[in-house]
């Protein structure tokens, strides 16, 4: 059966992400929206706080928020500011660590090597931890030492190449396949293992909260997969103990995978 759901704490080292944003030349600007995206696919998202002195960064500023993300404004101090960031994310992860039990995954959205002792601490309390960072501005002391390395410019890779959606559809049934199809593809990258209906719901959940098969014509979540896969988008199974849907593959079924 599905695997417990994790719940996660996402703290945000900004100016390490600014630093990585200029090491590597990138013209296109930080987009914050993208890591929460791949970070719902690991689990639910309980507290999320960024780090930075954010006069220097006020064009981000409303993105954060709309996010919402608490900004922890860190005053720039000659050449302390940075430390200073660095000093209450820590605290903030080991109090969050010590006071929120049910938070079992830090994510650590930086490349900075001094958060290596701080990883070590959290894993040392049997915290899972996952790192973020930029390639070009990453240190291989942090990277080994998480439990896994998310790179920011690997966000967008695709896997696998899931079937195109029908133009022709009604826009809810369109919508409601493509969240479908993206959650697959979520949970692939995760390398589940068994892709159990409910696991793909809880997953499009996240994705998108306010989801309801019923909003989209199904009476239940059944129906939905069941539509997807006459529509050539799923391959499902059933499992013979629960008696529930298993998302077996993309695509339609080959005549002698059915026979099989």
């Amino acid at each position: 059966m599905p695997e417990a759901e994790r719940a996660l704490a996402v703290l945000i080292d900004f100016e390490n992400l600014a630093l990585g944003l200029k090491k590597g030349k990138r013209n296109k600007k930080f987009d914050v929206q993208k890591i929460l995206e791949r970070l719902v696919e690991k689990g639910k998202i309980i507290a999320k706080k960024a780090y930075a002195d954010w006069t220097s960064y006020e064009e981000y500023k409303k993105t954060f928020h709309e996010a919402a993300i608490e900004l922890m404004e860190i005053p720039k101090r000659g050449m302390v500011g940075k430390n200073s960031a660095d000093i209450r994310l820590a605290v903030d992860a080991i109090d969050l660590c010590y006071s929120k039990e049910h938070i079992d995954t830090f994510v650590i959205v930086s490349g900075d090597s001094d958060f290596s002792p701080l990883v070590s601490k959290l894993k040392e309390n049997g915290k899972h931890v996952i790192g973020l960072g930029m390639k070009e501005s990453s240190s291989n002391l942090l990277i080994n030492n998480c439990d896994e390395f998310i790179y920011y410019e690997d966000l967008e890779r695709p896997v696998g190449i899931p079937p195109k959606i029908g133009k022709d559809l009604a826009k809810r049934k369109k919508d409601a396949f493509q969240l479908l199809i993206d959650s697959v593809v979520a949970l692939v990258r995760e390398n589940k293992e068994i892709l159990w209906s409910s696991m793909i719901k809880q997953t499009m959940k996240r994705k998108k909260p306010s989801f309801s098969e019923q909003y989209h014509g199904y009476r239940t979540f059944s129906e939905l997969l069941e539509d997807a896969e006459k529509s050539g988008l799923l391959r499902l199974k059933t499992d013979p103990k629960s008696n529930t849907y298993i998302v077996i593959g993309f695509g339609k079924e080959s005549d002698e995978g059915r026979r099989a």
